[in-house]
């Protein structure tokens, strides 16, 4: 097996504000890994937003290509990856992120999401006319989820990304059989 192929995964888990996409760039940059955003990433695929395909698909459909690019993204080596909110609601997500790599739980407060996503128009669950009371109902289903499928949960209320990066570092766990700490070697390199 090549250095390469076993290069170190990391999956961000949490409630849409939590900071998955933040977090997941600086994590990344910090541990010299690439850094995926699913939602992003389904959205560069399909050549529309999120929104768009929740209006003619509607959240199942979007949810079966949130499903296959999870399964895709998952195996690709060295990198941190942001999921959607939603991901962990899909048995099939929940097992490909918990073998595949460690999965980080961002944890923020109903009251912190609405904070952080407030005015948001790119997030089609919260446009209803109380976001407080869907983001709890979102948090009370999925919360268990999250913890579930995390090896390490860090708080992010009230704390900005530098702080929340320095805090995975820190306390993240040995790399899973197969895993390498570090990024991947360059194109080149010698295989061990």
């Amino acid at each position: 097996m090549s250095r390469a192929s076993t290069a170190r995964r990391i999956f961000l888990v949490g409630p849409m504000g939590a900071g998955k996409t933040s977090v997941g760039r600086q994590l990344a940059r910090r541990l010299g890994l690439e850094f995926v955003d699913a939602d992003h990433e389904i959205e560069r695929r399909t050549g529309v937003d999120i929104p768009y395909i929740f209006e003619v698909e509607g959240e199942a459909g979007f949810r079966e290509r949130e499903r296959r690019v999870l399964a895709e993204l998952t195996l690709r080596p060295g990198i941190v990856l942001a999921t959607g909110g939603g991901a962990v609601l899909d048995e099939a997500n929940r097992a490909v992120l918990a073998a595949r790599g460690t999965v980080v739980y961002l944890h923020a407060s109903v009251g912190e999401q609405l904070r952080r996503t407030r005015g948001d128009r790119r997030r089609p669950l919260l446009q209803v006319a109380d976001p407080a009371a869907r983001l709890a109902e979102l948090m009370a289903v999925r919360e268990p989820l999250y913890r579930a499928v995390a090896d390490l949960v860090v708080e992010t209320d009230g704390r900005g990304v530098r702080s929340v990066v320095g805090e995975i570092v820190r306390r993240l766990p040995p790399p899973k059989p197969g895993e390498r700490a570090g990024p991947a070697p360059e194109a080149g390199d010698a295989v061990v």
